[in-house]
């Protein structure tokens, strides 16, 4: 059984979260104090570029200006790595922006304490079931759905009602839809997007021109409900009037309304025992049932995670004691990244194996478990070092 149980208190903070079978699986906090700037869509001013670095900084009116890199201002390239495998040299950045022009650009990582937020020019505009991509014709799907039969259905959907210069990311949701719910969902980022271009172009010919937000990201609990409404949510509950009437329009919107059930409750973080499961979940040390535990270490690179064998000492021979302890790790570590929606580069050191035998036994229960999250991740494999490189891709920032 999937929940979402949405708790808000009366600073207005939030706390959303995705529940299976009473078990925690995903959580997000949205602070009042602190608005998630990811996804929103600006028109920009460039303050200066730095040919050096191929990169400038953006003004889009907040205290500290963005940053932009050649690689997120050209075409992208490739449907699959965009311009990462790029030769970016044999660009220059004077060719394509100055400073004092007007630039659109979409925050794609939050600002911290010690940096401003990074922008691109590559817009995404998020719908039901499909994300849109101006500038580009690539038509991406979503690798959860697998049946070619379905696939083959869903990409000529989008290439007949998709514009020139239009592309799309097919989401998992759009699996098994009706063409008409899908075509209306394209018509209707189209025409966000024109919206947000008209806007932009109107605000171009005002000669004191000032850095304006064009378009706001849905914020924490809309955007869960469209990731995950269509994939088996039976009830949602929550704590608030507001939320409550706010999950029940987008209900309704979606023509959901009496087939999700929505109930207000009070202490809704007594359902489950959400309110430890939650505490452990900022947990820097996690046991396993084994009596061996892992670490979570992040800092601004990488997430850094470290198995040990803790109090496990087993029965039999040490390589599979090893294997034992390193496979109930996968586990958990495939749990722990999407239940914090860990994003980046991620390096976990497994206790050493000494047969590759058993790196492939580790190896297989860590992809097995990572197909469970609706993140993209990608296992890169063993390093030199012997340890285990892979990345995924945050859905929310909690910064």
């Amino acid at each position: 059984m999937q929940e979402i149980i949405i708790n808000q208190d009366e600073q207005n903070n939030k706390i959303v979260t995705l529940v299976e079978n009473g078990n925690l699986v995903e959580k997000y906090e949205e602070r009042q104090d602190q608005k998630r700037l990811e996804g929103n869509i600006y028109l920009g001013i460039v303050e200066n570029v730095l040919v050096g670095m191929q990169a400038a900084f953006v003004d889009i009116g907040l205290d500290k200006n963005t940053f932009i890199h050649v690689k997120d201002i050209i075409p992208k390239i490739s449907n699959e790595t965009g311009n990462k495998n790029e030769i970016l040299s044999k660009y220059d950045i004077k060719n394509y922006i100055r400073s004092g022009m007007p630039i659109l650009v979409q925050v794609k990582r939050d600002n911290t304490n010690k940096k401003g937020a990074r922008v691109s020019t590559h817009i995404s505009l998020p719908g039901r079931f499909v994300v849109l991509m101006p500038d580009t014709e690539f038509i991406t799907i979503s690798q959860k759905i697998e049946k070619e039969a379905e696939k083959k259905r869903l990409i000529e959907i989008a290439r007949e009602n998709l514009p020139k210069n239009y592309g799309v990311i097919i989401r998992t949701s759009a699996e098994g839809k009706p063409e008409e719910l899908i075509k209306q969902d394209i018509e209707k980022v189209l025409e966000q997007y024109r919206e947000i271009i008209n806007q932009a172009e109107k605000l171009k010919k005002n000669p004191k021109l000032k850095p304006t937000l064009l378009y706001k990201n849905e914020g924490i609990i809309k955007k869960l409900l469209t990731d995950v409404i269509d994939q088996n949510i039976e009830r949602i509950v929550t704590n608030h009037n507001e939320v409550y009437s706010y999950v029940d329009e987008f209900l309704a919107d979606v023509g959901l309304k009496g087939k999700v059930k929505l109930e207000k409750r009070e202490n809704v973080l007594d359902m489950y025992d959400l309110e430890n499961q939650l505490e452990k979940a900022n947990n820097r040390k996690i046991w396993l049932k084994c009596g061996g535990f892992i670490t979570i270490d992040k800092t601004e690179a990488l997430t850094a995670i470290d198995v040990n064998s803790g109090k496990y000492t087993g029965n039999k021979e040490l390589e599979e004691t090893v294997c034992t302890v390193n496979r109930e790790a996968s586990i958990e570590i495939a749990k722990q990244l999407r239940m914090r929606d860990i994003g980046g580069i991620i390096i976990i050191d497994y206790i050493d194996m000494e047969k590759e035998e058993t790196k492939q036994k580790v190896l297989k229960t860590l992809e097995t478990e990572l197909k469970k999250d609706r993140s993209k991740t990608q296992i890169i494999g063993f390093t030199p070092l012997d340890l285990l490189e892979m990345t995924r891709k945050h859905i929310c920032s909690n910064d």
